[in-house]
């Protein structure tokens, strides 16, 4: 059965959703300083099921290494060095709606267009806004249905050390030392004092080759950074200034602007981050797509829905390779 006004509406919502779907996802990627450095690394990773989202980690060395001379045994004992960290499934979703009216009074083809356009560039924009704030949350907005994102993997203590209390990933930091980010405070931050603690928070985070290849931060820190660097030269990094983010450099790694007009970084804050150790994951199967490719309707009103929905989480398999610069 038709729906009332024009019939081929209805097609035309559900198929203008899916066939941008794929822009939608690159859209999000591209503005956002995070999302964009994960995609770059290879760092966006789907999963295909189960009841939790679970990120493998090693926590332990293998007790078996050891010197030896000659015909001296070697030890054979079983080793238990691998677990994982675990995080919830959140979902996040943007509905679009167009009423019988709206069909009835848009029944030229050109105006449904401009009409599905307009809506689902906003519906684009809101779910780009959502996750982008998600990341930097501490997932107990919205009730806890947000994302665990940055305020989760490196919270703010109440001085400058290894953060060792709460529970992230379903680990515990207060008994597993390996899982305890750090955090450099300074009260006082300001031009003059902001590259010594970066620097003492960078010799913190360096383990080997396990480095920080990520800094984001908000306006507030961005200015202080900048103004340490008055009258030296600035380096920027051209691949990520072309994807339209400010950047500049501290020792090998991208110091990113992700703040700007309506931006969603933590304020006052600097987050030093070990990409490699992040990871972006949605789900295979709900990763900006409309949750139904069919009609769906109203039962009490002359109205037709199409949803965007995703699924996912930001996951983390070495917090201790995370750190954190703010005035609180």
């Amino acid at each position: 059965m038709s729906f009332p006004g024009n019939p081929a509406i209805s097609d035309i919502v559900a198929t203008t959703i899916e066939s941008r779907t794929g822009k939608l996802a690159d859209n999000v990627t591209k503005n956002n300083a995070l999302l964009m450095s994960l995609k770059k690394g290879g760092n966006i990773q789907t999963f295909s099921g189960g009841t939790i989202i679970t990120q493998e980690l090693s926590f332990a060395s293998n007790g078996n290494a050891g010197f030896y001379s000659g015909y001296d045994l070697l030890p054979v004992a079983g080793q238990d060095v691998l677990s994982w960290a675990q995080y919830d499934i959140k979902q996040a979703a943007c509905p679009v709606v167009i009423s019988g009216l709206e069909m009835l009074q848009n029944s030229g083809k050109e105006q449904i267009i401009d009409l599905m356009e307009g809506r689902l560039q906003v519906a684009e924009s809101s779910m780009a806004n959502l996750i982008s704030q998600g990341l930097y949350s501490d997932g107990t907005g919205s009730g806890g249905k947000t994302i665990t994102g940055l305020d989760a993997a490196v919270p703010a203590g109440t001085s400058t050390g290894r953060i060792a209390t709460g529970t992230y990933g379903g680990v515990d930091r207060s008994v597993w030392t390996f899982w305890r980010p750090y955090y450099q405070k300074d009260a006082s931050l300001s031009a003059t004092t902001i590259q010594a603690d970066m620097n003492a928070l960078w010799s913190n985070l360096v383990r080997g080759a396990d480095r920080p290849n990520l800094i984001i931060m908000d306006n507030l820190a961005w200015t202080y950074y900048l103004g340490s660097l008055q009258n030296q030269q600035r380096f920027t990094q051209a691949e990520t200034g072309d994807l339209g983010f400010p950047t500049i450099k501290f020792m090998s790694c991208d110091v990113v602007l992700d703040g700007g007009i309506g931006g969603f970084a933590t304020a006052s804050t600097a987050y030093f981050l070990n990409t490699k150790y992040l990871k972006y994951r949605p789900h295979a199967d709900r990763n900006f797509v409309p949750l139904s490719p069919n009609k769906r309707y109203a039962i009490n009103q002359d109205a037709e829905v199409q949803i965007i929905g995703w699924a996912g989480n930001l996951t983390c398999g070495g917090d201790q390779f995370q750190g954190r610069l703010s005035t609180t």
